[in-house]
């Protein structure tokens, strides 16, 4: 009973253990109201089974709220791979692992996330054709952190506009944590416009790369040191690392306007997204703003298409103006309000989904 109350609000959870190449696993289906449950597998050496399942299930919910956002035709879910993915990983256990997506019949499509490689679903695509995100090659959109990038940038447009009466990029000041794929391709358009930025990582290179780009594009950085990041003196916010960095210790630093970034679950506690409020912050709720990725490799199953998706990862810039506004409207935290936009238009297309099946549509097939 005690795991019932766990998974409670899920739709179906499965567990997944192959003694022959050491897979343990979690998939977990949040809702499947607007199409099948699409979502990540990440791979990571959780401590315990119960945090992997916490993880997972926290994951799972926010893909559904994150899909409905995004106005694509699938629910929540996600998977994770309890694992070291420098020691661990191999393609037989990413085949095995495909042959537990496989048995979901079509209920479930992943793909890569933190810990895991395109490369390591070309693996699982030799059991399953329910895999998004694989190279270009093997039939897949490419590089994800294009789209997802540009949709940060449309997100910061629209903040921009809330918070200053101009979507212009230019003459701000930009703090931004973590220059991975997704945060430099960031920082280099804010350096184009001419701004000024603060950045930190724990990757030297990336700090390096950055700085040396900034006399080229116009613009200017400064390196802060971890945490230093949350107490400069700048507009946005822009974090694009990790995830529960809006927290009570990090707020009480904040001289932001707003908080606009690509990372997951920026907020601690959705609490903390009141708090901001209450301290005359702008927050763009993440699963709005980083949702260009998603919206990528859910347009993947109907043939890669780069056009139509930079098309709809512009929609990114009209759904954070909606959602600023019924914040404003009813005097609720724009995370709140962000929810209720997702909540209603699940229930909208309840009985209106008219999603076909993605198991048979023609697929690069490596098994040939």
């Amino acid at each position: 009973m005690l795991q019932f109350e766990k998974i409670k609000g899920h739709e179906q959870v499965l567990f997944c253990n192959d003694e022959a190449t050491g897979l343990k696993a979690i998939i977990a289906i949040h809702n499947t109201t607007l199409g099948p449950a699409l979502g990540g597998c990440r791979m990571r050496p959780y401590s315990t089974v119960d945090e992997a399942l916490e993880d997972v299930l926290r994951l799972s919910k926010g893909m559904t709220y994150k899909c409905a956002a995004a106005d694509v035709d699938f629910g929540g879910g996600k998977s994770v791979i309890i694992g070291d993915p420098s020691k661990d990983r191999s393609p037989e256990l990413f085949r095995a692992f495909g042959q537990f997506v496989e048995s979901l019949n079509g209920r479930f499509y992943t793909g890569t996330d933190m810990g895991t490689t395109p490369e390591d679903f070309v693996h699982a695509l030799k059991e399953t054709n329910c895999i998004v995100g694989v190279p270009e090659a093997y039939g897949g959109s490419g590089d994800s952190s294009v789209p997802t990038a540009l949709g940060v940038l449309y997100a910061i447009q629209a903040t921009n506009k809330v918070v200053w009466g101009s979507d212009s990029l230019a003459s701000k000041s930009y703090a931004i944590q973590g220059l991975g794929k997704v945060g430099f391709k960031v920082a280099e358009r804010l350096l184009e416009e001419g701004n000024h930025i603060y950045v930190t990582d724990i990757n030297e290179k990336a700090l390096d790369a950055i700085s040396s780009r900034a006399s080229d594009l116009g613009g200017k950085v400064t390196v802060v040191n971890g945490d230093e990041i949350y107490g400069v003196n700048a507009d946005v916010f822009v974090p694009c690392a990790l995830g529960g960095i809006v927290n009570d210790k990090s707020i009480a630093d904040f001289k932001f306007k707003a908080v606009v970034g690509s990372a997951n679950n920026q907020l601690l506690e959705e609490r903390h997204g009141e708090l901001l409020q209450q301290k005359g912050i702008l927050y763009a709720p993440d699963y709005i703003a980083n949702g260009g990725g998603l919206i990528q490799v859910a347009d993947e199953l109907y043939g890669p298409n780069k056009e139509r998706v930079l098309t709809k990862t512009k929609a990114i810039y009209d759904s954070l103006l909606s959602v600023y506004e019924q914040s404003e409207n009813d005097g609720i935290p724009t995370v709140e309000a962000a929810n209720r936009f997702c909540e209603n238009r699940i229930e909208m297309r309840k009985r209106r989904n008219s999603f076909f099946s993605h198991k048979q549509r023609p697929k690069w097939d490596v098994r040939n």
